[in-house]
């Protein structure tokens, strides 16, 4: 492959932290775990953060502490990648999907509203619990709606800001209140404006640890219940073995929270190449005709996940795929950003969902197509990126 679709951004400074723990006894449960938790606190300014040896397994510990259970339901968007749902099924939870925003794919709260107000008519409202928001491809979304409705409807929010470490979503004249009591308004980061958010650290994330996630809340009962249930369900006084409720082994070793460690001390770095990669990309698409560049909405401050453009209607999925093919067939690194959940085998086989469903979400996710994307990708190679996917959209649109 020439160009990577995703490359993790790795110095001497995380190589050496890493070593540095190898050397040690506390390979886990050790002291590099508090001091990752303790950044992740004073970066998200939050009252906690628990490290999770993944982002799934984050959210999963969210839904437990949250007290969904089985025959509630939760809505959410089908335009994500699978553990968004998987992690309310793990525990018995209906993943409801609402259709996503034309323009930011992220999901529409009028949707939300339209579901909530049918299911009361219905008699069943009751049944609804939460909502989970996903933050796609790391823009947050219309959280200030989102916020309204949950208020309204007495709902939990939780939300997966896997993609979202850095972004942040500014809440124009409407105050909200944290579980400790205290009002926020303006600028709020992704993933705190919820009962409990959850970012991921996988090798294509802003920030990696290899793998792992970290829970972000203000919530000190479900602090205190991730903290227990990450580590077999023992009591948080760390007793050992003796274990009060049900838990997991989602630890993150001290290895990972080293590495996330020398990540955080260079974040604001990191955000920054990222923005350029973005910002270059935007530059140089804008003039290809056929495509429409990443959408970003006013009042939001962006941390890029991934740079996914979308074809224009009168492409079908077919043609994106024989583009996707085209680069990669020339050494450059290609996805479709996202296939639809509710299509995924699994949801069509256990739930009936089907092919117009959810109309804007399917339209969009047959044509989105993610480019290279990584902290230090040169302008060179974007340039290679770009005149390749103009003539791989030529050859296409001439045998259609």
């Amino acid at each position: 492959m020439i160009v990577n679709l995703s490359r993790p951004d790795i110095t001497d400074l995380e190589i050496n932290a890493v070593s540095e723990v190898l050397k040690t006894p506390s390979l886990s449960l050790g002291p590099k775990l508090p001091e990752f938790e303790e950044k992740m606190t004073s970066f998200a300014g939050t009252k906690h953060a628990i490290a999770v040896n993944s982002g799934t397994s984050g959210l999963h510990l969210c839904v437990r502490a949250l007290g969904f259970t089985a025959g509630d339901e939760v809505i959410t968007t089908s335009f994500s990648f699978i553990a968004s749902a998987n992690c309310l099924l793990f525990e018995n939870v209906k993943p409801v999907f609402v259709d996503i925003d034309e323009h930011s794919y992220n999901i529409d709260p009028d949707q939300i509203e339209v579901y909530i107000q049918k299911a009361f008519a219905e008699g069943r409202g009751e049944k609804i619990k939460g909502i989970l928001p996903v933050h796609v491809f790391g823009q947050p979304p219309d959280m200030q709606r989102i916020m309204q409705i949950a208020n309204k409807y007495h709902l939990h929010v939780l939300e997966d800001s896997c993609e979202a470490l850095g972004s942040e979503y500014y809440f124009n004249n409407y105050e909200y209140t944290k579980p400790d009591g205290v009002v926020k308004k303006g600028w709020a980061k992704a993933g705190t404006m919820g009962r409990a958010g959850v970012y991921a650290f996988y090798p294509n994330k802003q920030l990696t640890t290899g793998e792992g996630g970290i829970i972000i809340t203000d919530d000190d009962e479900i602090a205190e219940l991730c903290i227990s249930t990450r580590n077999q369900g023992r009591n948080v006084d760390g007793k050992w073995l003796s274990h009060v409720r049900l838990g997991y082994n989602y630890r993150l070793s001290d290895i990972n929270c080293a590495l996330g460690i020398a990540q955080m001390e260079r974040v604001h770095e990191i955000l920054t190449k990222r923005d350029r990669v973005g910002q270059l990309y935007n530059e140089k698409l804008m003039g290809i005709k056929g495509i429409t560049i990443p959408f970003q909405a006013p009042n939001n401050k962006w941390s890029r996940f991934v740079y996914v453009i979308r074809l224009d209607d009168d492409f079908c999925q077919d043609d994106r795929n024989r583009i996707m093919q085209g680069l990669i067939a020339n050494g450059i690194g290609s996805n479709n950003y996202f296939p639809p959940i509710h299509l995924q085998p699994f949801y069509t086989n256990s739930f009936g969902y089907k092919r117009g469903d959810l109309p804007v979400t399917e339209r969009i996710a047959d044509r989105t197509l993610a480019l290279p994307f990584y902290n230090n990708l040169q302008e060179k190679d974007i340039d290679l990126v770009c005149n390749v996917l103009q003539k791989e959209l030529e050859k296409v649109k001439k045998t259609r």
